[in-house]
């Protein structure tokens, strides 16, 4: 297996992977027989989609308010109901996501080297995300876009990495299952670690990963 030399710190993406963001399909199909799976799909597309043309219009709103106009739209398309309580419910389980089974038993291996999310979440969301998983003391730092007001993959918010721990941006490995994070960590400067559960391919954009992995459990091989 490759090693990655040089990394002082690791930054997690959060959503997918180290939480589970289709986690929320066991509400969903309750609430909607038959729907949830489908729902959750729709709602995790629309989410990214949001994200890009926010940050490229330069009209950034908080995540839980890009979320929930994320849950809209999807509950209008499948026409399903979608009033305050419903979507309050599905909100709430947003908070209390599952953290992937590798991701749990890893990250207490990993503390030879400091650790932070760096997520598009808001501070509170990941505060209660880390809380409710019972891992807030696997990371050094809860880093969010909000603090910059664009979202992933500007720049600016893989930055705040580089200023949290006063490292060169080789010296930071950065851990995300998203390919659109994968290209912007890369194109940052990050080593990056591909966690790609599902093999999936790249995106034709000239950007690849250092390392691709199936499972965050593979980490620890990797630090030389």
């Amino acid at each position: 297996m490759t090693k990655l030399h040089g990394i002082k710190a690791l930054a997690f993406d959060a959503y997918g992977t180290v939480f589970d963001v289709h986690s929320v399909v066991t509400l969903a199909e309750k609430m909607y027989p038959g729907k949830g799976n489908e729902l959750s799909q729709l709602w995790r597309s629309k989410q990214i989609e949001y994200m890009f043309l926010r940050t490229i219009m330069g009209r950034y709103i908080p995540h839980n308010q890009n979320t929930e106009a994320g849950l809209k739209y999807s509950l209008k398309y499948l026409g399903l109901p979608g009033g305050t309580s419903e979507r309050r419910a599905l909100m709430d389980a947003y908070e209390r996501l599952s953290p992937f089974e590798d991701a749990r038993q890893t990250l207490p291996k990993l503390n030879g080297v400091k650790r932070a999310i760096l997520s598009v979440g808001t501070p509170s969301l990941l505060t209660n995300l880390v809380g409710n998983a019972g891992i807030a003391d696997e990371f050094d730092a809860l880093l969010s876009v909000d603090e910059v007001k664009v979202y992933k993959p500007h720049p600016r918010t893989y930055q705040l990495a580089t200023d949290k721990f006063d490292l060169q941006r080789h010296e930071i490995g950065f851990v995300t299952s998203n390919y659109f994070d994968v290209a912007g960590a890369k194109a940052f400067g990050f080593q990056v670690i591909w966690i790609n559960r599902n093999g999936a391919i790249p995106d034709e954009v000239g950007l690849l990963p250092d390392v691709e992995l199936s499972s965050i459990a593979e980490i620890p091989n990797l630090l030389g």
